[in-house]
């Protein structure tokens, strides 16, 4: 198992460090400038199409697409790295490059299971950055961690469907620029389990489509958004299904896959920047006469930073290493074990990065109070920390006995 980038990828890693350096952390201080000088917390900062329009033209662009028709065609090994370097900035880089949650995703959804209308009229504006997109799955009244458990109805009504429900969570639903949405819910609640659910393209203007709040994260307005939307007699034709009734189920397990590597890299993205931030710090202060970084247990929290990262980069590395080889169904084991330890080791670190920092570090002044709020929605988002231990747990009795815990 080598974990060696290719010649491309380092071109690529190379040419997004300088980037970084040239373009997105000077871009920083202008971006938080302009969203604050709108007083609205889902402005669309024009810096960040500035940023965009020269990533583009660098070639920096849907590099977490692996058809060479749309982005580059890396690999997941080829493209985790470059995840991880734009964790390091994480308001702004991922959009920067085109390669942001919930789009990417939702480009991996139409790129697979899309129609050639869906893809010239969504897909197409999507990849050239033009418009943004949401993904409406879990619902305030059931416990989404399962997803059978949906409840929106999507009934069909002649050539048309008819969606009822209610989703939250809904990020990106408030980017200025978003345009559909992605919607799961159910067809027919009477087909066996994992059969009763389907996904729908749904323009964010139809009629009945009404986004009623805003979700605050520990008392952030994130930029895009994270909505409740109501769906009230939403109309839509037939051809807005996704592959085909019934499927919803399957789409949402091969979109959530390479999400999690991309997750799960832009955590030690994170995790990096406030390693560095905590060592800057540590050794800036002083305290009784001695900077923070002659002491024992600064140094302590340094070691076990790095030692921490770097074993969640080489699990998240094997992760991506076997989704390419072998496939993401034969890499279930290390893809739920990336996902609960990725986004643990990263809040560790930024914890004790604010730590570091005293009274500064549960402040606006630095970035890491921002980092720790949003690493922790991780532990929820794409699955809760507790169902991929059970995910792990299964694997790992199955392996003992191929048949415990199935049905005999």
């Amino acid at each position: 198992m080598v974990f060696e980038l290719s010649d491309k990828a380092k071109d690529y890693q190379a040419k997004l460090l300088e980037f970084m350096d040239k373009h997105v952390y000077p871009a920083e201080p202008v971006y938080e400038a302009q969203m604050a000088e709108s007083g609205d917390p889902h402005f669309h900062p024009p810096i960040l199409e500035d940023l965009k329009a020269e990533a583009r033209g660098q070639g920096l662009w849907n590099l977490f697409h692996p058809h060479p028709e749309w982005g580059p065609g890396l690999t997941n090994l080829e493209y985790a790295p470059l995840a991880e370097i734009t964790g390091r900035s994480l308001h702004i880089a991922p959009e920067a490059i085109n390669c942001n949650a919930p789009d990417t995703g939702n480009m991996e959804v139409l790129t697979l299971f899309g129609t050639e209308e869906h893809k010239e009229k969504w897909l197409r504006p999507l990849l050239a950055g033009e418009i943004a997109s949401a993904f409406a799955m879990t619902e305030p009244g059931v416990a989404s961690s399962d997803a059978t458990n949906i409840e929106l109805r999507m009934e069909r009504d002649g050539n048309e469907y008819v969606l009822n429900g209610r989703k939250w969570w809904t990020s990106n639903a408030l980017h200025k620029n978003c345009k559909v949405l992605i919607v799961m819910g159910k067809t027919d609640p009477d087909a066996p389990k994992h059969r009763q659910q389907s996904m729908m393209v749904v323009p964010v203007n139809t009629p009945g489509v009404t986004v009623l709040r805003n979700l605050p994260v520990f008392g952030y307005h994130d930029r895009e958004g994270h909505a409740e939307v109501l769906f009230e007699d939403v109309r839509v034709p037939d051809t807005a299904l996704l592959a085909g009734e019934g499927d919803g189920f399957m789409i949402s397990q091969a979109r959530l896959g390479p999400g999690r590597i991309h997750h799960c890299m832009r955590s030690i993205g994170v995790a990096e920047r406030s390693l560095d931030l905590m060592i800057d710090r540590a050794q800036s202060r002083t305290t009784f006469g001695e900077p923070l970084a002659k002491r024992a247990n600064i140094q302590d929290w340094i070691a076990e930073s790095r030692v921490e990262i770097e074993m969640a980069r080489l699990l998240t590395l094997k992760a991506a290493y076997l989704m390419d080889t072998v496939g993401n169904q034969q890499a279930r084991t290390e893809i739920a074990a990336i996902k609960v330890a990725a986004p643990a080791v990263a809040l560790k670190v930024v914890d004790r990065a604010i730590q570091v920092h005293g009274g500064g570090g549960v402040s606006d002044d630095f970035p890491l109070a921002s980092f720790y709020a949003h690493l922790r929605t991780l532990r929820l988002a794409d699955g809760p920390d507790e169902v991929h231990k059970r995910t792990l747990a299964q694997l790992e009795c199955r392996r003992r006995d191929p048949a415990w815990g199935r049905k005999r």
